[in-house]
């Protein structure tokens, strides 16, 4: 598994490369040499304050349990999460259970109610990204040429992704639905699992009503929805921000609509479980999506490789540092816990 996601991680190197040989290096690299440092350094402590926002809001999440788990804790616990979304191909979850186990662990509560707290975080991170994909539609077809294929495109997944949501939420709090996908799952692993399985039914089922009482303690809690939610539109702001300062950089100035609906369709692309977050893919679509508005080709890649430092690779490096933190056995771990 390690190497698969290895060699997936270099072709998605291979397929940004590919980009930039096609605009050519040589543009892009004068390009680069164009961006103004102390706009860059901006956008460096944007994201800085974007991981101390993300901090805050699984926080609030955290104490609505009351779990004890202190800031200082949190943080690390939060960049290997995202280190780790960021380096596997799984559709960006595969750090989910990595923060809920580590936090269960740390804090001495339960898996069930520790996961229970990364899904409302990201819960949470749903209402303003749906009301932004709305936005970014309306603008979509007002203001840029793009085809109807592609706003069909974009209409459709974001009607997926809805669906989804409100299926888990549904799980989540009716236990009738909860049980049956449950048993499903269960008998699905008994069929393409060799392993012991004996009293699995009770042990999901048990873990399953112990995380469906996290979710409604959560939901009665007013300072979930009450500080949570607009922490989530105010991220999405700053994400939003960062982006701008970075093409300010190249003394471009790009409309922050336009950043909008580039954002929606590489968020969308990186949770497609295909490269590891979304590398290649995503990079790509935001090159051919910012030239498609008007910017010209090296600077709208030479913006996007900066950008991606900033977001991508800043990101999953200080996650990867602190992983050692918590234990380099924490992955395996984790799918020893997810396997029993």
């Amino acid at each position: 598994m390690k190497y698969k996601t290895l060699a997936l991680f270099f072709v998605g190197i291979g397929v940004l490369a590919v980009m930039v040989l096609f605009i050519g290096p040589g543009e892009v690299e004068s390009a680069i040499a164009l961006a103004n440092p102390w706009y860059v350094a901006i956008a460096v402590l944007v994201q800085l304050a974007i991981y101390g926002l993300w901090t805050f809001r699984w926080d609030i999440t955290i104490k609505s349990l009351d779990i004890v788990a202190k800031k200082r804790h949190i943080l690390p616990m939060l960049m290997v999460g995202l280190a780790i979304n960021n380096l596997t191909p799984s559709g960006r979850g595969g750090g989910e259970p990595v923060r809920a186990y580590v936090l269960g662990k740390y804090s001495g509560s339960p898996m069930e109610n520790a996961f229970a707290t990364v899904v409302a975080d990201r819960g949470l991170d749903t209402f303003p990204f749906v009301v932004l994909a709305v936005f970014s539609i309306i603008y979509s077809v007002l203001y840029l040429k793009l085809s109807e294929i592609t706003i069909g495109a974009l209409v459709a997944a974001l009607l997926i992704l809805l669906a989804a949501f409100f299926i888990i939420i549904y799980m989540c709090i009716n236990e009738g639905a909860g049980k049956k996908i449950t048993l499903w799952l269960v008998r699905l692993i008994k069929r393409f699992s060799r392993k012991e399985h004996s009293n699995i039914e009770t042990k999901a089922l048990k873990a399953l009503y112990n995380f469906q009482d996290s979710i409604k303690s959560m939901m009665k809690n007013r300072n979930v929805l009450m500080y949570g939610l607009p922490l989530s539109f105010i991220i999405w702001f700053f994400e939003i921000a960062r982006v701008y300062i970075v093409f300010s950089a190249f003394g471009v100035q790009v409309s922050p609509g336009v950043i909008a609906v580039v954002f929606v369709i590489a968020t969308l692309i990186g949770m497609i479980p295909l490269l590891p977050g979304g590398l290649g893919a995503v990079d790509g679509i935001m090159i051919l999506m910012y030239s498609i508005a008007g910017v010209p080709p090296s600077i709208s890649a030479a913006a996007t490789i900066v950008e991606r430092l900033i977001s991508f690779w800043m990101t999953s490096v200080i996650g990867m540092l602190l992983l050692p933190y918590f234990g380099t056995g924490v992955l395996d771990k984790v799918s020893e816990e997810m396997g029993q």
